[in-house]
This record gives C-alpha cells, structure tokens and sequence, in this order.
C-alpha cells in the first residue's frame, strides 16, 4: 500500500472514533435529561438524515476539491457538533427543550459525516489500482471496527461512574466550565479525537487527480445525481451490491440500538458495560473484514452472499441466550459475518462506480441508498419501542428480515445469470 492510505486510515480512525464515543456520551445526556426511551434511537437518525438530504450535493463536493482537504473541512463540522452538545441547558432558556438541542448537535455531526464519506471512500479508488481495493476495505472497515469497539468502550468508559468523578473532580483555579455530570465531561476528552483527526487530515496527499469543474446549480445537482443514482441501480453487478450495503448498513446502525436495549432488559447491564457488548460485534466484523481481504478476490466477490442469509438466523439466536460468555461468542459470531459478506460488496461497489461515474458522485449515490436504509429501520425500530414490543419480538423481526432479504437479492442474481447478463468481472468494463 502507499504512504498516503496509511495517514488516510488514521484519520478516519479518529474521526470515526470520537462519532462512536460520541454518541454514547449524547446516550448518557439523554438520559440524564429524562428523555423518552424511543428518543435513543433518533439521534442516530438525526445524524443520518443528512446523508439523505444532502446525498446530491457531496459528491460534487468531494471531487470539488482534494480528497484530504474535504476531509479536514467536514472534520471540522464535526467538532462543532460535538461542542454544540455544551449548549442544551442555555437553550432551555430560551424555551428549546434540552433533548431537542442534544439531537440536533449530533445532528451537525452528521452533517460533517455526510460530506466526510465521499471524499474518505473516494480517495482510495484514486490513490490504489483495482486489485487492491478489497485489501483497502478490508483494512478500513478492521480500522473503522476498531474505532467503533475503542469509540463504544470510551465512551462508556468516560460516562461510567469511577472515570466520570475523576474527570469532574479536574479542577482549573479561575476557571469555570460549568461541568457537573458524566456526559458533560466526557465531551471535552471527545473533542480532542477530533482534534487529532483534523491533523492527520492535513498529511493526506494529493493524489493528483482532477476532475472537471463541479456544477454548483442546486437543481442541476439533483439531476446529475439522479442520473447517477439510475445508472448504478440498472447496472447489474451495481444493483447485487448496492442491495447488499444499503442492506448491511440499515441493519447494523438498528443492531447498534437493540444490543443496548437487549443488554438492559435480559442481562441487567448499565449503558457504559452494555456499550462493550458493541465493540465484542465489532471485533466480530473486523475478524470478517480481515478474512474477506485475505481470501475473497474481487472477482469472487459474489460468493459470499448465503452468508448473510445465516446472519439473520444467529441475530434470533440471542433471545435463547444469557450466559455472558456466550453471548460474546454469538456478538463475534454475528460480526465476522457481516464483516465477511460487506467487505467484498463495499469493494465491488465502489470499483464498478468509479467505472460507471466517478469516485465522489458514486459514493454519494452509495451514502444515499445505505443511510435511507438506516432511517427507514431506525424509525421502524422507534415505534417498535414506542408500542412496546418486547426485546424479543423485535429481535425476531429484525433477524427474519434479514434472512428474507438476502434471499431475495441471491434470488435476484440468479436471474440475472439466468438471463445471460454477463456478471463476469474480468475487465471489469464499462459497458456500451
């Protein structure tokens, strides 16, 4: 690999680490300000609304600029998210509901997400040939798994009783923050993951490719976008694997919020040890990303389909289950194949839109799908709360869905084979 994919995965890894840890300090002020509990899931929505709403606008941005220059900007929009979280108790007195202004700072910091991934998937087709690129998935989704285990843990590390009165027993003579909870303090230690994101933002190489001058009309953003958003969807090897993240990524963000709840009520864990149960699945998807990158060759990438199939018959397999060891194992279990059959569909996806469109519009296109994908679940999961479905018939649910789904997308493969349309990836052309 070159010099430069190294300094972009260490970006991304703090970047996406202070996101995880983020949003289990925004958990902890929830409910430190006694919000509802079918709130929880909606700050993951409102960070990512933006991915949808601005869907045909970042791409232009990405390939606008230099990759590592859109990624020290929209890190920068991150931060200001994360501070924003200081000001729910001054909105109160302006008569905005505290819980309201928590949402709308994690918010902001989707915004900056939105606009971060472009250019941070971008990149990696612009800097490495296309052999390379499920080795390159690999080690950015292992690298991102990991910020997600050491984002989760650190945040409820920080939130967690011992480490919190620690942090608020810090005291600067002459100065005072106005910190009095565990939420509160954990967002300053956040903020500065933040910071070193953004220095390793400003190392990222310039890769030397240009595009031609980006259209800045907002209605003709949207067109562009549309034809892209078409082309990718009619395209045959595009729609197995736009079908296949837009699916991983709805349930993963859903699966995030149903192992806390889970952990909660059947095994009697707080926030900051039940936030570990996150980062056990997500050693789980970095064993998987590292086993898809060593054995699964990009033109063996359709391969793995079956394996989310058996997913979602493991996901059921929790309700049976609260023997903690064991239920690390299943968490792994869960992970490794869900990191296994992504990795290769993320790498497949990414190489056949920069064949059809180019490395910036195709993941906005990519975003777009993955995170309407996210909200559609993310609500259906709210009003699951909200009509009080039990734990376990929501995790029936969500497993059969799964399973479902991925029946339809290999049946769907195999029609496209039955018709003669050639899935072959040799060459991997663009088609007449």
């Amino acid at each position: 690999m070159k010099r430069g994919f190294y300094t972009i995965m260490a970006a991304q890894f703090f970047s996406s680490l202070a996101d995880n840890a983020l949003l289990i300090a925004s958990i902890g002020l929830l409910a430190q300000l006694s919000g509802p509990a079918w709130m929880t899931p909606l700050l993951k929505f409102f960070f990512t609304v933006s991915y949808v709403a601005l869907a045909a606008f970042v791409g232009a941005f990405a390939d606008a600029l230099p990759k590592g220059k859109v990624m020290f900007i929209t890190n920068t929009v991150k931060f200001g998210g994360c501070v924003m979280m200081f000001f729910y108790d001054a909105a109160a007195f302006a008569g905005v509901q505290p819980h309201v202004v928590v949402l709308l700072a994690y918010a902001v910091v989707g915004l900056g997400a939105a606009a971060y991934s472009p250019a941070k998937y971008g990149i990696l087709t612009e800097l490495l040939p296309p052999q390379q690129l499920v080795v390159a998935n690999g080690w950015i989704e292992g690298l991102t798994v990991a910020s997600i285990i050491l984002g989760t843990v650190l945040g409820g590390a920080l939130i967690s009783p011992k480490v919190s009165a620690a942090l608020l027993q810090l005291d600067f003579p002459g100065i005072e923050f106005g910190i009095e909870t565990a939420a509160e303090a954990a967002i300053p230690i956040i903020a500065v993951f933040y910071v070193v994101a953004a220095i390793f933002n400003l190392f990222i190489p310039h890769t030397g490719v240009v595009y031609p001058p980006q259209e800045r009309n907002p209605a003709l953003l949207v067109r562009d976008f549309t034809v892209c958003f078409k082309t990718l969807w009619k395209d045959k090897l595009g729609q197995i694997s736009l079908s296949v993240t837009t699916l991983f990524w709805g349930v993963g963000a859903t699966l995030q919020f149903i192992v806390l709840a889970w952990a909660a009520k059947k095994l009697g864990l707080g926030l900051d040890k039940a936030a570990i149960l996150q980062g056990v699945t997500a050693i789980g998807i970095a064993l998987g990303a590292v086993l898809a990158a060593r054995f699964v060759p990009l033109k063996k990438s359709l391969d793995v389909l079956p394996v989310g199939v058996v997913m979602g018959f493991v996901v059921i397999s929790l309700i049976f289950v609260t023997w903690l060891p064991l239920v690390f194992i299943l968490l792994i279990i869960i992970g490794a194949m869900a990191g296994f059959f992504v990795v290769p569909m993320n790498a497949l996806l990414q190489h056949r839109g920069h064949v059809l469109l180019s490395a910036g519009h195709s993941i906005a296109v990519q975003n777009f799908n993955e995170n309407v994908s996210i909200l559609v679940m993310l609500a259906i999961y709210a009003g699951m709360i909200r009509m009080d479905f039990s734990i376990d018939v929501i995790i029936i649910m969500f497993g059969l869905a799964v399973s479902s789904v991925m029946v339809l997308i290999i049946r769907l493969h195999k029609a496209n084979q039955r018709r003669g349309d050639s899935l072959h990836l040799i060459g991997m052309e663009k088609p007449h």
